[in-house]
């Protein structure tokens, strides 16, 4: 036991290390750590790691899709509904099938079961590999919002190809009726369970005493019990908690203090980083383990195996997303469309950022290594060291090579006005807001009450509140009954400001993000509020 704590304390510690030198050297973290594991790998008495594909599926995969859901924009996943939809399906389908054939027709002992094995796990690119990287560069929130949010569904779509042609070489049949009205209906009813228990969890925030800690410790709870409850039955998990996390992340501003924000969104922060750079390491480590159980099959010949299907993948990506925005330009003189021109820079920049990651490597290692009858699986050895260099090459050769596709293309931001001028417009509408009410509602206060008249020259000039903070702590005792009436003022005019900013919230041409920064700056406000006791 002391032995297994130190091993995983070792770990956390060489994450946290990787990942400073990642940011001194500015090369994405994840591909950095998968480089690191790899090579830490082939240090003579490193201890050999053996990952349990239920340890990645069942402690790992629940709270990072979560986490993903939290902060997708739903505003922004609805508006580029049909470009996610068709990578997150369609793409993740076709690329399944071209993977299926070729695997028959060039991989010996191949069947179209085992192909289809094979796409399903190496078919869903990673969300975390794509925003790492695209993350300090001049990159539009379309391409962000488009890749976050074909990552959050392809998941789903991946996992039950995986499940049904994993049942098709068990039981040596497959019936593509059955798989097709069974993936509607796994994906629905998961879909159901989600938003089920994103209900309760709603009502649990909202209507029960909670604390800070405690809906802290609920929002940990969440996905798991979402997860865990639609695998229970049989249906998607992972839509289970995509769809409930985007539920309760719609309604945060209903059920949430702002002390449960800040305390929940730095566990969360911290705690997708821990787990995120655990699984990128674990990749990387895990090579060793892959390589000797290759079996009858050379190292070169299983690598020429893997760069054969990570090209393929490459290339039915990029022709999709080529091909779909020739189609939208077709499509738009019939139907509206956000974008009727969506050239070739988007597409590219899209097509080529289909990093794989720890989705391929989980669904990998959860193949049984013995058949129903006793048999070993067939191909389950190259089957892992493909998925190893499918994620490898992915990583390594298309994450370090997108930041100089970005620059080259010189993507412009057409959706939105900049954020600086976001962030002005909605800055000044809010303080025009809390002035109208201090002048409607609170004449009196005004004219009587020192504080409040302060309260409105720190409105207009928006000065720091820091001042307020400094002259509460040295009022005197005369003093704090007009303290008290600005407090109580200074809390009425920050709800009327929330209010205000829900209804910003729904406008399309601004962004979630930077309407998430200014209810941030709420939750520092009236924090700094609550210690004017």
């Amino acid at each position: 036991m002391h032995e297994t704590l130190l091993l995983c304390l070792s770990l956390l510690l060489l994450v946290m290390v990787l990942v400073m030198l990642a940011q001194r050297l500015r090369v994405s973290y994840p591909i950095f750590l998968v480089l690191g594991g790899l090579l830490i790998s082939f240090i003579p008495g490193v201890p050999v790691i053996k990952v349990d594909h239920e340890l990645i599926f069942l402690i790992f995969l629940p709270p990072l899709l979560y986490e993903a859901a939290w902060f997708t924009s739903w505003k922004a996943f609805w508006k580029w509904r049909r470009v996610i939809s068709t990578n997150a399906f369609i793409l993740v389908l076709l690329t399944s099938c071209v993977v299926a054939f070729a695997a028959q027709a060039f991989l010996p002992g191949f069947t179209l079961a085992l192909g289809f094995l094979l796409g399903g796990i190496v078919s869903p690119p990673d969300a975390v590999a794509a925003t790492s990287v695209t993350k300090g560069l001049k990159v539009p929130k379309r391409v962000v919002t488009i890749l976050e949010g074909e990552s959050l569904v392809n998941d789903a779509s991946s996992l039950i190809i995986f499940r049904f042609a994993l049942a098709a070489v068990l039981s040596g049949t497959f019936i593509w009726e059955k798989a097709a009205a069974d993936f509607v209906l796994v994906t629905g009813v998961g879909i159901i369970i989600g938003v089920a228990i994103a209900h309760v969890f709603y009502v649990i925030h909202r209507w029960l005493p909670t604390t800070p800690s405690i809906d802290t410790a609920l929002t940990v709870i969440a996905p798991y019990l979402m997860y865990l409850v639609a695998e229970e039955f049989h249906f998607s998990g992972v839509m289970a908690v995509v769809s409930g996390g985007l539920f309760l992340s719609y309604r945060n501003h209903e059920i949430f203090s702002y002390q449960t924000r800040m305390q929940s969104y730095s566990l969360w922060a911290t705690l997708g980083f821990v787990l995120n750079g655990t699984v990128f390491i674990l990749i990387g480590l895990e090579l060793p383990v892959i390589v000797d159980e290759l079996g009858e099959y050379s190292k070169w010949e299983a690598i020429g195996y893997g760069v054969l299907i990570t090209g393929i993948l490459i290339v039915t990506r990029m022709a999709v997303a080529m091909g779909t925005s020739l189609f939208t330009r077709f499509m738009s003189r019939f139907i509206w469309v956000n974008d009727a021109n969506p050239g070739w820079k988007y597409p590219l920049v899209i097509g080529w950022a289909g990093m794989r990651g720890v989705v391929s490597l989980a669904s990998a290692l959860s193949i049984p290594p013995l058949l129903d009858n006793g048999q070993p699986f067939p191909q389950r050895n190259l089957i892992l060291f493909i998925t190893f260099v499918v994620i490898l090459l992915t990583l390594v050769v298309q994450g370090l090579t997108l930041p100089a596709i970005i620059n080259f293309v010189n993507l412009k931001e057409q959706d939105m006005a900049p954020e600086e001028e976001q962030e002005a417009e909605i800055r000044v509408r809010l303080v025009k807001v809390a002035i109208e009410a201090l002048e409607s509602q609170y004449a009196d206060d005004m004219a009587s009450n020192e504080w409040v008249k302060n309260l409105r020259r720190r409105m207009v000039a928006d000065h720091s509140h820091a001042e307020g903070y400094l002259a509460a702590v040295t009022c005197i005792p005369e003093q704090k009954e007009a303290v008290s009436r600005y407090r109580e003022i200074h809390a009425d005019l920050l709800k009327i400001q929330r209010r205000e900013l829900y209804k910003m919230r729904k406008r399309t041409e601004l962004d979630d993000e930077v309407i998430r920064k200014q209810e941030a700056q709420m939750d520092l406000d009236e924090a700094s509020l609550s210690m004017l006791h």
